[in-house]
Formats: structure tokens, sequence, C-alpha cells
């Protein structure tokens, strides 16, 4: 058994000591002291998560996919954010997908011995297809994890791109990755529960990844989510109110020019600013690469 007792992760946080004998508003600031730790642990990953940003967009202009591998709660949190890509950016799901040891139950229940099996994580890789073109991005907070470290292995083997996040100092990849992000967020609240500020950075993280990497990919103007999927009262509200305030449309005539682009927003957006049809409102975009900036700067040079 791999000893994990050095680990930052598995340190007890002297500053927490007696969290047991604190009243419950004394341990609600206690912990949120602590969570305000972790803001600058992601910070201090800047570089790496913007270069792993950069590898992410090649992949995706490659018509390659990013790929989320871990265990527990890592691997739920790669589950989440790349779930919430297809309603936020309109991306096909098959785009960025999650995947956590132990199967779709592991995300509602503990599937003890799934984050174990090394054999597992070059399995996952395998059986998702996942080819030179894609990246994969292995999840440990504890950096130890054998199915994320069996998942980087087989995918270094096929040429995928590597990115390796995990909370600990001085533990690295069975396998050679591009790139390491490492966010030190130093000992939990409570000993060992990584779920809890590793938890967090990594949250941040992948969102930043995601959100990012859909920016560089034309999926934002302003800064706004043009190419969200109006998939429900909910969002065909957002969808109209966009429309209002990039056009100063008022809400019957947002609703109006939403329908006639097809329930897409960028289309709309560009047909009321040319004063375009439909068809060469999608023409223009496909030809900037789907970029609203870049279709209304052409129009104005």
């Amino acid at each position: 058994m791999k000893d994990r007792s050095k680990l930052i992760t598995e340190q007890r946080n002297l500053n927490t000591l007696d969290i047991d004998d604190k009243s419950t508003l004394e341990i609600v600031d206690i912990i949120n002291t602590e969570d305000s730790n972790v803001i600058k642990a992601v910070h201090n990953e800047r570089q790496n998560i913007s270069k792993s940003v950069d590898l992410i967009v090649e992949s995706f202009k490659k018509g390659g996919r990013l790929f989320y591998i871990g265990a527990g709660t890592s691997g739920r949190l790669g589950v989440l954010d790349a779930s919430e890509c297809p309603p936020t950016f309109g991306t096909d799901p098959g785009i960025v997908i999650g995947i956590i040891a132990g199967g779709l139950d592991a995300l509602t229940k503990s599937i003890e011995g799934a984050e174990d099996r090394h054999v597992d994580g070059e399995q996952a890789i395998i059986e998702n297809g996942i080819t030179e073109q894609d990246t994969i991005v292995g999840i440990a907070t504890s950096g130890t994890t054998p199915f994320v470290h069996g998942a980087l292995i087989q995918a270094n083997r096929i040429g995928a791109t590597t990115i390796f996040l995990c909370c600990n100092p001085d533990i690295n990849p069975t396998a050679d990755v591009d790139v390491i992000i490492r966010p030190i967020t130093g000992e939990e609240v409570i000993t060992g529960s990584t779920r809890l500020k590793a938890g967090t950075a990594t949250k941040l993280i992948l969102n930043t990844l995601t959100t990012t990497s859909m920016i560089k990919m034309g999926k934002v103007y302003e800064n706004l989510m043009v190419d969200l999927q109006v998939k429900n009262v909910k969002l065909k509200d957002r969808a109209e109110r966009i429309i209002m305030t990039v056009t100063d449309l008022g809400r019957d005539a947002a609703d109006k020019l939403l329908d006639k682009a097809n329930g897409n927003v960028k289309s709309a957006i560009v047909m009321h600013k040319l004063q375009t049809s439909y068809k060469e409102a999608r023409k223009r975009l496909d030809e900037c690469d789907g970029f609203v900036r870049k279709v209304l700067n052409n129009d104005n040079l």
C-alpha cells in the first residue's frame, strides 16, 4: 500500500484542531476562512491553466474532444463540468466528456475500490475511442489515484494530449504529460477530506478550462453566452434578454427575431445588426468560425 501520510492533503490542519468544540457560527467561519486560501492557490497556477486551455482549443480545432477522468469527487466534478457545456455553450454532448471510476453509478454513491484499479483507467481510454486528437485531463487531488494514472499512461501511448491536475507537491504522474496543474490548497478542514478545499480548487479550474476554451472557440460575444441552447423556459428567457441587450429591441421583437433565427442567438444578433436573412447570417458566421465579433467587425471594414 502506498504511504500517503506525508501528503499535504492528508496532514492535520492546525487551524481546525478544536473545530469539534466550536459553535455552529464559529465552524462556518473557520471553513470560510480556509476556503479563502483556495483562490490564491488557483491563481498561482494561471500559467499552467492557460497552457492547458491552448492545448484544449488546439484539440477542438482538429476535431478532437476534451475528456475529464477522475474518481470520487474528482470524477463527479469532471462529469458535472462536462454536462454543463451543451446547454451553456451549445456544444455537442460528445465534445466534452466526463469519465468517473465505477461508471455512472459512482455519481450518486461510493463505488468502493473503483479508483484502485489501474487497468480500469487504461480500459476507459480504449472504450471511449480516444485518439491523438483528443485532450485528457486526469484529475486526482491526492495525485495518487491508480485509475487516473492508468488512464494517462494509455492516453500517452495513443499520443493524446495529457494534463494532470493534483493538489500535492512532489507527486507526478506515472506517464509523461504535457502540463501539470498543481494548486496547493494545503491541509483540509477535516483531515484528508479533499472534497473540501481541493475539490473547490478543482471546480474553479475545470470551470476556467471549459469557459476559456469556449470563449476562444467563439461561443461568447462580449460576455454573453450567445451559443446557449434554448431548451427550457429559463434559457429562452435568457436568449431573449441577450438579444434585447445587444440589439436594444423590446421583448416581443426579440422573441420574433429569435423565432426567425430558428432559436439561434448568434444568428439573431447578426440578422439584426446587418439587416440580413437567417441564411446569410449563418453563412457569415461560418466564414468567421462562429465569432460574432469577427462578423460584425468585417462588415465595418
